[in-house]
């Protein structure tokens, strides 16, 4: 029900998205936008790429003095920071596949067809309008006093201890590397440093938690609610892999270690002792907070010499990479996943609370 649609490249002009079902009535502006795409805008700190996008958005439809109008809202961002000289070095390899890139398979795709430039379409570039959605989608969820936040929780084997909501929100985007473990996160950045020296790139894990969901969002069987939040996490081009509650380390329980407990709390409603399930039973979430992690790939471009092959010709050749780079993709994609959490659960909220009007039931539970 709240559809977003994108387009734009690396070195396109600029970057679109749209947003169908964005109720009317909501206020918006360009200022609220740039807040949250200023958190993931490269540029600003030694951990992310240099380039200098300004990533200034402007709202060109579906808005009437500030206010949504109900038609579709248009967001458009232009990119300044194309010039000859970047564009020619990625000409000059524009045949070889770069490793960890998207090169081979949309040739496959595309054909001779495929953009070369920075990637394309296949760039993060493409992901600030993802953060524009969502931060509309984050305008609605306010309304309905559900908050989302995220953090960087490991970076190279560095582990944040384990914080709670209220510590996170206190130290929200504190520091460079976005990690509400401050003492931590000095360590992280040491680290991130010193691989860059390296020529290398680092990897990360990035927390998600939405607190103030309702119970009840999510569709069974396929478009669970923990589904959908996968489905938008892992459309991240970046992502890797993304788990719930407990995530994984559920494989190495009993029953009973994994189960969580409900118990009538002093309000008198279901709560649970423990949220091992990451707020999501059976697709459907329970009211607890929603817990979401994703594994994030050290950036695919580095400086180090790698084998590779050349697709014009067919030979095994040598990539020495001089294109811009982020030492770490993690930090900017926190806000990212934030964005695609708050796009999925404004749906998901849409769709359960217009079920629940027309199947007009009560809930003395919840």
């Amino acid at each position: 029900m709240f559809r977003v649609t994108a387009c734009g490249e690396s070195y396109g002009d600029a970057l679109v998205a749209i947003i169908d079902g964005c109720p009317a009535g909501l206020e918006i502006s360009d200022a609220e936008v740039q807040v949250e795409l200023d958190a993931r805008r490269p540029g600003t700190s030694p951990l992310d790429s240099p380039r200098q996008e300004t990533d200034q958005v402007h709202i060109f439809a579906g808005v009437r003095d500030g206010v949504t109008t109900g038609a579709p809202l248009g967001m458009i961002i232009y990119n300044v920071d194309r010039h000859e000289i970047h564009v020619k070095q990625y000409y000059d390899v524009k045949d070889l596949i770069r490793p960890g890139h998207a090169e081979y398979t949309y040739m496959i795709k595309y054909g001779k067809f495929a953009d070369w430039c920075g990637a394309g379409r296949a760039s993060g570039r493409e992901t600030c309008m993802r953060v524009a959605a969502g931060a509309v989608a984050k305008k609605i969820l306010a309304r309905n006093g559900i908050e989302v936040l995220g953090h960087v929780c490991e970076c190279m084997g560095i582990k944040a201890r384990q914080l709670s909501f209220d510590e996170i929100k206190a130290n929200y985007r504190k520091n460079l590397i976005n990690c509400a473990d401050l003492e931590t996160a000095e360590k992280m950045i040491a680290r991130v440093l010193e691989i860059k020296d390296e020529g290398d790139t680092a990897g990360g894990t990035v927390e998600v938690i939405a607190r103030g969901v309702p119970a009840g969002l999510g569709e069974p069987v396929f478009d669970k609610l923990n589904a959908t939040i996968a489905h938008g996490l892992m459309s991240i081009g970046a992502v890797r892999g993304v788990e719930f509650g407990a995530g994984f380390a559920v494989s190495n329980m009993k029953g009973s270690e994994c189960n969580d407990i409900p118990y009538v709390g002093d309000d008198g409603k279901v709560d649970f002792r423990t949220n091992k399930s990451g707020g999501i039973e059976g697709g459907i979430s329970n009211g607890e907070d929603i817990v979401v992690r994703v594994a994030v790939k050290p950036t695919a471009t580095i400086s180090i010499d790698q084998p590779t092959v050349n697709m014009a010709t067919m030979q095994n050749v040598t990539l020495a990479a001089i294109t811009r780079r982020d030492p770490t993709i993690t930090a900017r994609l926190v806000a990212v996943a934030e964005a695609m959490v708050r796009i999925a659960l404004v749906d998901h909220l849409m769709m359960w609370r217009g079920y629940d009007a027309v199947q007009n039931i009560e809930h003395p539970w919840t």
